[in-house]
């Protein structure tokens, strides 16, 4: 039990009828039993945390118009890049943590203290979003936050 959060990067199928794009004929050959059914969208999951309440907040104030229902919700290249941007600057002040990425409290939702995990999960946090940026074209796939706990 606990906090779990996750960056999707999912890419929409859009093939007309009869057609049947490239992705599918592949993942068609591992699972034949899928051929009657219709490719939708291809997901994989390009970021996790575990407890990390406080990049959790800033995903409820910044990107759920704070809603925390553990739905799925787009992310734009512009919000990775803020938080990149705060997260990078929590690390070079480490004395502004409380007033620039504070923590919050929740169910199983991890540790409240500005201590050695928390900035850990600020090393993280760049590790994913630098990644993303780095290896994912974000013209041709959208990324979505989701959380449960």
């Amino acid at each position: 039990m606990g906090l779990d959060q996750f960056l999707y990067a999912k890419k929409w199928i859009w093939s007309s009828k009869g057609k049947t794009d490239k992705a599918e004929k592949v993942l068609l050959k591992e699972y034949p039993e899928m051929k009657d059914f219709e490719l939708k969208e291809i997901s994989y999951e390009v970021g996790y945390w575990r407890k990390s309440n406080h990049i959790h907040k800033w995903f409820v104030d910044n990107v759920q118009d704070g809603k925390d229902d553990c739905k799925n919700y787009y992310v734009s290249e512009e919000q990775l890049r803020e938080l990149l941007n705060l997260v990078k600057n929590v690390l070079d002040k480490p004395n502004k943590a409380e007033e620039l990425l504070p923590t919050t409290s929740g169910f199983f939702f991890g540790g409240e203290e500005y201590d050695e995990w928390y900035f850990n999960d600020l090393k993280n946090t760049i590790k994913i979003i630098e990644k993303i940026f780095n290896k994912i074209n974000l013209k041709e796939w959208d990324i979505y936050y989701s959380s449960s706990w």
